[in-house]
């Protein structure tokens, strides 16, 4: 199931770095960016990531609340942040309920082989926790700027 703008966005509770969970409920009032990711430290991942932490200062002062969601365990998000200084939230679906709930845990296919991962997606949530805006199919390069211009654009709105 795809989630479209005006879509209240699934309520969720999953680990997160730094320890504790984050849940959905916990956030209302503050605009949430979600970027769904396939996997922590490779390249695209990387990319995405660095990108979103270059631009954590911009997002703060639209009161935006940035995480990045993977089924990696936590172990695994812990060594990325530590690898490359990310400050970022990551948080942990290794149940992939969250993915499923959001329509990312989709049907991939690389060299002939179908295989079930994370289709690149991030979601901009509102201050009321409906879905303001949908980016799919994300190239990382450039994301997360194009992320802010849209939170920008929502705002003067």
């Amino acid at each position: 199931m795809a989630l479209n703008p005006g879509d209240p966005a699934p309520a969720f509770s999953l680990p997160v770095t730094g320890g504790g969970t984050v849940e959905l409920a916990a956030l209302k009032g503050r605009k949430v960016v979600l970027f769904f990711y396939p996997k922590d430290d490779t390249s695209g991942c990387t990319r995405e990531a660095q990108d979103f932490q270059a631009l954590k200062d911009a997002f703060a002062s639209a009161d935006t609340t940035v995480i990045g969601v993977s089924p990696d365990p936590m172990k695994k998000h812990d060594k990325f942040r530590t690898k490359y200084g990310l400050e970022l939230p990551l948080a942990s679906d290794e149940t992939k309920v969250m993915l499923q709930a959001f329509g990312v845990w989709v049907e991939k296919s690389m060299y002939g082989r179908k295989y079930m991962g994370v289709e690149r997606t991030t979601f901009v949530i509102d201050a009321g926790g409906d879905v303001a805006h949908v980016f799919e199919k994300v190239k990382p390069a450039g994301h997360a700027a194009a992320v802010l211009d849209v939170l920008q654009r929502l705002a003067a709105a």
